[in-house]
Protein backbone atom coordinates (compact mmCIF):
# COMPACT_ATOMS: atom_id res chain seq x y z
CA UNK A 1 0.00 0.00 0.00
CA UNK A 2 1.01 3.32 -0.58
CA UNK A 3 -0.16 7.14 0.19
CA UNK A 4 1.38 9.76 -2.02
CA UNK A 5 1.50 11.74 1.29
CA UNK A 6 5.51 11.06 2.56
CA UNK A 7 7.57 13.63 0.47
CA UNK A 8 9.72 10.20 -0.38
CA UNK A 9 7.13 9.63 -3.18
CA UNK A 10 9.66 9.81 -5.92
CA UNK A 11 11.81 7.95 -3.94
CA UNK A 12 9.80 4.78 -5.53
CA UNK A 13 8.40 6.18 -8.58
CA UNK A 14 10.22 6.78 -12.11
CA UNK A 15 9.30 9.60 -14.26
CA UNK A 16 9.89 7.93 -18.06
CA UNK A 17 12.16 10.29 -19.49
CA UNK A 18 13.28 8.08 -22.01
CA UNK A 19 9.17 8.07 -23.50
CA UNK A 20 8.71 11.74 -24.49
CA UNK A 21 10.97 14.46 -24.64
CA UNK A 22 11.30 16.70 -21.87
CA UNK A 23 8.98 19.83 -23.40
CA UNK A 24 6.40 17.32 -23.99
CA UNK A 25 6.49 15.33 -20.20
CA UNK A 26 4.42 17.48 -17.83
CA UNK A 27 5.34 18.05 -14.32
CA UNK A 28 3.97 16.00 -11.75
CA UNK A 29 3.86 18.01 -8.32
CA UNK A 30 3.34 17.15 -4.32
CA UNK A 31 -0.16 18.63 -3.30
CA UNK A 32 -2.87 18.30 -1.11
CA UNK A 33 -4.40 20.17 -3.97
CA UNK A 34 -6.92 22.99 -3.29
CA UNK A 35 -9.45 21.29 -0.73
CA UNK A 36 -8.73 18.66 1.60
CA UNK A 37 -9.31 17.15 5.09
CA UNK A 38 -6.07 17.17 6.34
CA UNK A 39 -2.78 19.79 4.68
CA UNK A 40 -0.63 17.15 5.79
CA UNK A 41 -2.55 14.02 3.51
CA UNK A 42 -0.85 14.95 -0.20
CA UNK A 43 -1.19 13.48 -3.35
CA UNK A 44 0.65 13.47 -6.58
CA UNK A 45 -1.04 16.01 -9.31
CA UNK A 46 -0.45 16.80 -12.87
CA UNK A 47 0.41 20.53 -13.29
CA UNK A 48 1.05 21.28 -17.31
CA UNK A 49 -2.18 21.71 -19.68
CA UNK A 50 -1.39 19.83 -23.11
CA UNK A 51 1.07 17.31 -21.64
CA UNK A 52 2.03 13.74 -21.56
CA UNK A 53 2.56 11.96 -17.75
CA UNK A 54 4.55 9.17 -17.24
CA UNK A 55 4.79 7.59 -13.59
CA UNK A 56 5.82 4.02 -12.39
CA UNK A 57 6.58 2.23 -9.76
CA UNK A 58 7.46 -1.50 -8.74
CA UNK A 59 5.16 -3.74 -6.63
CA UNK A 60 6.99 -5.06 -3.02
CA UNK A 61 6.01 -8.65 -4.19
CA UNK A 62 4.41 -9.79 -7.40
CA UNK A 63 0.92 -10.64 -8.69
CA UNK A 64 0.72 -13.96 -10.46
CA UNK A 65 -2.51 -15.18 -11.52
CA UNK A 66 -0.96 -18.74 -10.98
CA UNK A 67 -2.04 -18.66 -7.72
CA UNK A 68 -5.40 -18.67 -8.11
CA UNK A 69 -6.33 -15.33 -5.95
CA UNK A 70 -8.79 -12.31 -6.86
CA UNK A 71 -6.97 -9.46 -8.38
CA UNK A 72 -7.80 -6.02 -6.59
CA UNK A 73 -6.78 -2.90 -8.32
CA UNK A 74 -7.69 0.66 -5.99
CA UNK A 75 -7.13 3.97 -6.01
CA UNK A 76 -7.72 7.68 -5.60
CA UNK A 77 -8.58 10.46 -8.51
CA UNK A 78 -9.37 14.09 -7.86
CA UNK A 79 -10.10 16.38 -10.76
CA UNK A 80 -9.70 19.40 -9.21
CA UNK A 81 -9.61 21.70 -12.86
CA UNK A 82 -13.01 20.60 -14.09
CA UNK A 83 -11.59 18.33 -16.37
CA UNK A 84 -12.98 18.49 -20.04
CA UNK A 85 -10.47 16.29 -21.72
CA UNK A 86 -7.48 14.03 -20.22
CA UNK A 87 -6.94 10.91 -18.72
CA UNK A 88 -6.48 9.44 -15.14
CA UNK A 89 -6.41 5.56 -15.04
CA UNK A 90 -3.81 3.62 -14.02
CA UNK A 91 -2.07 0.32 -15.23
CA UNK A 92 -0.66 -2.67 -14.04
CA UNK A 93 2.04 -4.09 -15.60
CA UNK A 94 4.58 -7.28 -16.26
CA UNK A 95 8.22 -7.53 -16.79
CA UNK A 96 9.82 -8.18 -14.06
CA UNK A 97 13.81 -7.08 -13.93
CA UNK A 98 13.45 -6.20 -17.53
CA UNK A 99 11.03 -3.69 -16.96
CA UNK A 100 12.59 -0.79 -18.46
CA UNK A 101 11.19 2.44 -15.74
CA UNK A 102 12.58 5.09 -17.76
CA UNK A 103 11.02 3.88 -21.04
CA UNK A 104 7.30 3.01 -19.47
CA UNK A 105 4.98 4.17 -22.34
CA UNK A 106 1.63 3.86 -24.16
CA UNK A 107 3.50 0.73 -26.12
CA UNK A 108 4.82 -0.62 -23.01
CA UNK A 109 2.56 -3.76 -22.78
CA UNK A 110 0.40 -3.85 -20.00
CA UNK A 111 -2.03 -6.27 -18.35
CA UNK A 112 -4.92 -4.13 -16.90
CA UNK A 113 -5.49 -0.91 -18.19
CA UNK A 114 -8.78 0.59 -15.08
CA UNK A 115 -9.91 3.98 -14.45
CA UNK A 116 -11.28 7.34 -15.81
CA UNK A 117 -11.13 8.64 -18.96
CA UNK A 118 -12.71 11.86 -20.02
CA UNK A 119 -12.86 13.66 -23.20
CA UNK A 120 -15.49 15.79 -24.45
CA UNK A 121 -18.96 13.68 -24.82
CA UNK A 122 -16.86 10.21 -23.73
CA UNK A 123 -16.87 9.94 -19.52
CA UNK A 124 -16.31 6.62 -19.00
CA UNK A 125 -13.99 4.15 -16.27
CA UNK A 126 -10.98 2.05 -18.27
CA UNK A 127 -11.75 -1.31 -17.90
CA UNK A 128 -9.24 -2.81 -20.57
CA UNK A 129 -7.50 -6.45 -19.51
CA UNK A 130 -5.51 -8.78 -21.05
CA UNK A 131 -5.72 -12.01 -23.29
CA UNK A 132 -3.13 -14.31 -23.59
CA UNK A 133 -5.32 -16.34 -26.05
CA UNK A 134 -5.67 -13.20 -27.98
CA UNK A 135 -2.67 -11.74 -27.11
CA UNK A 136 -5.06 -8.90 -27.13
CA UNK A 137 -6.18 -6.24 -25.02
CA UNK A 138 -9.75 -6.21 -24.59
CA UNK A 139 -12.03 -3.04 -23.60
CA UNK A 140 -15.20 -3.71 -22.05
CA UNK A 141 -18.26 -3.96 -24.36
CA UNK A 142 -20.61 -1.96 -22.38
CA UNK A 143 -18.95 1.42 -21.09
CA UNK A 144 -18.56 2.06 -17.56
CA UNK A 145 -19.63 5.55 -16.02
CA UNK A 146 -17.20 7.48 -14.13
CA UNK A 147 -17.67 10.54 -12.15
CA UNK A 148 -17.52 14.15 -13.07
CA UNK A 149 -16.95 16.38 -10.51
CA UNK A 150 -14.23 17.79 -8.52
CA UNK A 151 -13.95 15.59 -5.09
CA UNK A 152 -12.08 12.69 -4.61
CA UNK A 153 -13.63 9.44 -5.87
CA UNK A 154 -12.16 6.23 -5.25
CA UNK A 155 -12.16 3.40 -7.89
CA UNK A 156 -11.71 -0.59 -7.32
CA UNK A 157 -11.94 -3.94 -9.51
CA UNK A 158 -12.01 -6.92 -8.95
CA UNK A 159 -11.25 -9.85 -11.42
CA UNK A 160 -11.76 -13.26 -10.04
CA UNK A 161 -10.32 -16.64 -10.36
CA UNK A 162 -14.26 -17.98 -11.57
CA UNK A 163 -13.93 -15.22 -14.45
CA UNK A 164 -16.13 -12.80 -13.07
CA UNK A 165 -15.15 -9.54 -12.44
CA UNK A 166 -16.74 -6.42 -10.60
CA UNK A 167 -16.01 -2.52 -10.25
CA UNK A 168 -16.67 -0.35 -7.27
CA UNK A 169 -16.65 3.45 -7.44
CA UNK A 170 -16.71 4.93 -3.57
CA UNK A 171 -17.34 1.08 -2.68
CA UNK A 172 -20.59 0.95 -4.54
CA UNK A 173 -20.67 -1.42 -6.94
CA UNK A 174 -21.33 -0.06 -10.67
CA UNK A 175 -20.47 -3.01 -12.74
CA UNK A 176 -20.18 -6.69 -12.41
CA UNK A 177 -20.26 -9.94 -14.52
CA UNK A 178 -19.07 -12.59 -16.52
CA UNK A 179 -15.63 -11.95 -18.19
CA UNK A 180 -17.19 -14.14 -21.48
CA UNK A 181 -20.05 -12.14 -21.02
CA UNK A 182 -18.60 -8.56 -21.20
CA UNK A 183 -15.77 -8.94 -22.76
CA UNK A 184 -14.63 -10.45 -26.00
CA UNK A 185 -12.24 -13.42 -24.59
CA UNK A 186 -13.70 -16.58 -26.64
CA UNK A 187 -15.16 -16.86 -29.90
CA UNK A 188 -18.88 -16.91 -30.78
CA UNK A 189 -20.19 -20.04 -30.12
CA UNK A 190 -22.24 -20.13 -33.38
CA UNK A 191 -21.38 -19.43 -37.10
CA UNK A 192 -23.15 -18.78 -40.29
CA UNK A 193 -22.89 -22.19 -41.98
CA UNK A 194 -20.58 -21.25 -44.35
CA UNK A 195 -22.31 -24.28 -46.54
CA UNK A 196 -25.25 -22.10 -46.86
CA UNK A 197 -26.27 -19.57 -48.73
CA UNK A 198 -29.54 -17.90 -49.93
CA UNK A 199 -31.44 -19.40 -52.60
CA UNK A 200 -31.49 -17.03 -55.91
CA UNK A 201 -35.30 -17.56 -56.10
CA UNK A 202 -35.41 -16.30 -52.41
CA UNK A 203 -37.90 -13.46 -52.61
CA UNK A 204 -37.60 -10.62 -49.71
CA UNK A 205 -39.85 -8.09 -51.16
CA UNK A 206 -42.99 -7.78 -49.11
CA UNK A 207 -45.15 -5.79 -51.76
CA UNK A 208 -44.77 -5.07 -55.84
CA UNK A 209 -46.54 -2.69 -57.82
CA UNK A 210 -50.30 -3.01 -58.94
CA UNK A 211 -50.52 -3.91 -62.79
CA UNK A 212 -53.70 -3.36 -62.72
CA UNK A 213 -52.92 0.24 -61.87
CA UNK A 214 -51.29 2.30 -64.35
CA UNK A 215 -50.54 6.16 -64.04
CA UNK A 216 -53.36 8.05 -66.09
CA UNK A 217 -52.60 9.45 -69.36
CA UNK A 218 -51.09 13.27 -68.97
CA UNK A 219 -51.10 12.84 -65.49
CA UNK A 220 -47.34 14.58 -65.64
CA UNK A 221 -48.31 17.32 -67.54
CA UNK A 222 -50.38 18.64 -64.62
CA UNK A 223 -48.10 21.84 -62.96
CA UNK A 224 -48.26 22.13 -59.51
CA UNK A 225 -49.06 25.92 -59.90
CA UNK A 226 -51.78 28.23 -61.85
CA UNK A 227 -52.07 31.39 -62.61
CA UNK A 228 -54.65 33.10 -60.36
CA UNK A 229 -57.69 32.85 -61.60
CA UNK A 230 -59.15 35.56 -59.63
CA UNK A 231 -56.02 38.14 -60.35
CA UNK A 232 -56.54 40.97 -62.92
CA UNK A 233 -53.96 43.31 -64.15
CA UNK A 234 -53.84 46.75 -62.16
CA UNK A 235 -55.41 49.69 -63.68
CA UNK A 236 -52.27 51.56 -63.39
CA UNK A 237 -50.07 48.70 -65.32
CA UNK A 238 -48.20 50.29 -68.21
CA UNK A 239 -46.90 47.07 -70.43
CA UNK A 240 -43.94 49.44 -71.96
CA UNK A 241 -43.06 50.54 -68.31
CA UNK A 242 -43.53 47.55 -66.34
CA UNK A 243 -43.25 44.89 -69.09
CA UNK A 244 -45.91 42.18 -69.64
CA UNK A 245 -48.27 41.83 -66.84
CA UNK A 246 -48.14 37.85 -65.60
CA UNK A 247 -50.84 36.49 -63.24
CA UNK A 248 -49.39 35.54 -59.73
CA UNK A 249 -49.36 31.77 -59.36
CA UNK A 250 -51.44 29.46 -56.88
CA UNK A 251 -51.45 26.47 -55.75
CA UNK A 252 -53.23 23.75 -58.65
CA UNK A 253 -55.90 21.69 -56.74
CA UNK A 254 -55.82 19.07 -59.65
CA UNK A 255 -52.16 18.32 -58.84
CA UNK A 256 -51.50 15.50 -56.81
CA UNK A 257 -47.93 15.17 -56.74
CA UNK A 258 -45.11 12.83 -58.14
CA UNK A 259 -47.18 9.27 -59.70
CA UNK A 260 -46.58 6.84 -57.22
CA UNK A 261 -48.03 3.30 -57.86
CA UNK A 262 -50.32 1.54 -55.83
CA UNK A 263 -48.33 -1.61 -54.25
CA UNK A 264 -49.92 -4.68 -53.26
CA UNK A 265 -49.04 -7.92 -51.62
CA UNK A 266 -46.29 -9.79 -52.92
CA UNK A 267 -48.02 -13.72 -53.32
CA UNK A 268 -44.30 -15.07 -53.52
CA UNK A 269 -43.24 -12.94 -50.46
CA UNK A 270 -40.87 -15.82 -48.00
CA UNK A 271 -39.58 -13.06 -45.44
CA UNK A 272 -36.47 -12.22 -44.61
CA UNK A 273 -33.90 -15.34 -45.06
CA UNK A 274 -32.21 -15.82 -41.83
CA UNK A 275 -28.63 -17.81 -42.21
CA UNK A 276 -28.56 -21.39 -40.33
CA UNK A 277 -25.90 -21.01 -38.18
CA UNK A 278 -23.54 -23.66 -36.92
CA UNK A 279 -21.65 -24.38 -33.96
CA UNK A 280 -18.23 -22.82 -34.40
CA UNK A 281 -15.49 -25.59 -34.56
CA UNK A 282 -13.03 -22.36 -33.17
CA UNK A 283 -14.95 -22.38 -29.86
CA UNK A 284 -13.52 -23.30 -27.04
CA UNK A 285 -14.01 -21.95 -23.06
CA UNK A 286 -10.58 -20.60 -21.67
CA UNK A 287 -10.59 -20.76 -17.72
CA UNK A 288 -7.77 -18.65 -17.71
CA UNK A 289 -9.63 -15.52 -19.04
CA UNK A 290 -8.82 -14.10 -15.17
CA UNK A 291 -5.18 -15.17 -15.66
CA UNK A 292 -4.46 -11.14 -16.91
CA UNK A 293 -0.62 -11.75 -14.77
CA UNK A 294 -0.29 -15.46 -15.91
CA UNK A 295 3.81 -14.33 -15.97
CA UNK A 296 3.77 -12.23 -12.73
CA UNK A 297 2.58 -8.53 -12.30
CA UNK A 298 5.80 -6.58 -11.34
CA UNK A 299 4.62 -3.08 -11.42
CA UNK A 300 1.96 -0.20 -11.73
CA UNK A 301 2.02 2.95 -13.56
CA UNK A 302 0.30 6.13 -15.06
CA UNK A 303 0.54 7.10 -18.95
CA UNK A 304 -1.48 10.16 -20.06
CA UNK A 305 -2.11 12.53 -22.14
CA UNK A 306 -4.08 15.89 -20.03
CA UNK A 307 -4.97 18.72 -22.20
CA UNK A 308 -6.31 20.39 -18.89
CA UNK A 309 -4.15 19.29 -15.98
CA UNK A 310 -4.77 19.41 -12.02
CA UNK A 311 -5.91 15.62 -10.88
CA UNK A 312 -4.59 14.55 -7.84
CA UNK A 313 -3.74 10.84 -7.49
CA UNK A 314 -3.78 8.84 -4.31
CA UNK A 315 -3.57 5.67 -1.84
CA UNK A 316 -2.87 3.09 -4.45
CA UNK A 317 -3.35 -0.53 -3.26
CA UNK A 318 -2.82 -3.61 -5.76
CA UNK A 319 -3.47 -7.02 -3.13
CA UNK A 320 -5.58 -10.14 -3.74
CA UNK A 321 -7.78 -9.37 -0.89
CA UNK A 322 -10.97 -7.11 -1.06
CA UNK A 323 -11.07 -6.88 2.20
CA UNK A 324 -8.19 -5.80 2.78
CA UNK A 325 -9.03 -2.86 0.09
CA UNK A 326 -11.68 -2.06 1.43
CA UNK A 327 -10.41 -1.64 5.15
CA UNK A 328 -7.50 0.52 3.58
CA UNK A 329 -9.92 2.58 2.12
CA UNK A 330 -11.89 3.39 5.18
CA UNK A 331 -8.76 4.57 6.75
CA UNK A 332 -7.77 6.99 4.10
CA UNK A 333 -11.03 7.74 1.28
CA UNK A 334 -13.43 7.98 3.93
CA UNK A 335 -11.75 9.25 6.55
CA UNK A 336 -11.43 12.72 4.45
CA UNK A 337 -14.62 12.74 2.32
CA UNK A 338 -16.64 14.64 4.54
CA UNK A 339 -14.10 17.16 5.47
CA UNK A 340 -13.00 17.52 2.09
CA UNK A 341 -16.63 17.98 0.57
CA UNK A 342 -17.03 21.20 3.53
CA UNK A 343 -13.88 22.65 2.24
CA UNK A 344 -14.71 22.40 -1.27
CA UNK A 345 -18.17 23.64 -0.31
CA UNK A 346 -16.71 26.72 1.72
CA UNK A 347 -14.64 27.16 -1.31
CA UNK A 348 -17.12 27.48 -3.78
CA UNK A 349 -19.29 29.69 -1.57
CA UNK A 350 -16.56 32.09 -1.61
CA UNK A 351 -15.73 32.15 -4.85
CA UNK A 352 -19.70 32.53 -5.78
CA UNK A 353 -19.60 35.60 -3.25
CA UNK A 354 -16.54 37.05 -5.14
CA UNK A 355 -17.99 36.56 -9.03
CA UNK A 356 -21.47 38.21 -7.56
CA UNK A 357 -19.53 41.15 -5.72
CA UNK A 358 -17.57 41.70 -9.49
CA UNK A 359 -20.97 41.49 -11.06
CA UNK A 360 -22.35 44.06 -8.90
CA UNK A 361 -19.27 46.29 -9.15
CA UNK A 362 -19.43 46.08 -13.27
CA UNK A 363 -23.66 47.26 -12.63
CA UNK A 364 -22.97 50.12 -10.51
CA UNK A 365 -20.03 51.13 -13.56
CA UNK A 366 -23.25 50.73 -16.02
CA UNK A 367 -25.23 52.97 -13.23
CA UNK A 368 -22.45 56.04 -12.97
CA UNK A 369 -23.62 56.32 -17.20
CA UNK A 370 -19.70 56.80 -17.67
CA UNK A 371 -20.06 60.27 -19.51
CA UNK A 372 -23.05 59.38 -21.34
CA UNK A 373 -21.80 55.49 -23.08
CA UNK A 374 -23.75 53.07 -22.38
CA UNK A 375 -21.52 50.03 -20.73
CA UNK A 376 -23.48 47.84 -23.41
CA UNK A 377 -21.58 49.70 -26.32
CA UNK A 378 -18.05 48.96 -24.18
CA UNK A 379 -16.21 45.98 -25.21
CA UNK A 380 -15.34 44.03 -21.75
CA UNK A 381 -12.33 42.94 -23.24
CA UNK A 382 4.95 5.17 2.23
CA UNK A 383 4.89 1.48 1.81
CA UNK A 384 3.31 -1.63 4.20
CA UNK A 385 3.53 -5.32 3.06
CA UNK A 386 1.38 -7.92 4.74
CA UNK A 387 3.02 -11.48 4.41
CA UNK A 388 -0.23 -12.95 4.83
CA UNK A 389 -2.10 -10.92 2.01
CA UNK A 390 -0.62 -10.08 -1.15
CA UNK A 391 -1.06 -6.11 -0.66
CA UNK A 392 0.99 -3.46 -1.99
CA UNK A 393 0.04 0.51 -1.27
CA UNK A 394 1.88 3.22 -2.81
Amino acid sequence: MTSMSSRKWSDRWTVPTGWKSKADLGEWTHTSGKWYADEADKGIQTSEDARFYGLSAPLTKTFNSADGKDLVIQYEVKHEQKIDCGGAYIKLLPGGKKFDADKFGGDTPYAVMFGPDICGGTKRTHVILHSDKKDDNLLINKDVPCEKDQLTHLYTLVVRPDNTFEVFTDNKSVRAGKLEEEFDFLADKEIEDPSQSKPADWVEEAELEDPDVVKPEGYDDIPAEMPDPDAKKPDDWDDEDDGEWEAPTVDNPDYQGPWMPKMMPNPAYKGSWVHPMIANPDYSYDDKMHAVCSSGCTHVGFELWQVKAGTVFDNIIVTDSLAEAQAFAEETYFKKKEDEQKMFDAEKKKDDAAEAEAMGGMDDMGDMGMGGMDMGDMDMGGMDVDDDMMGDEF
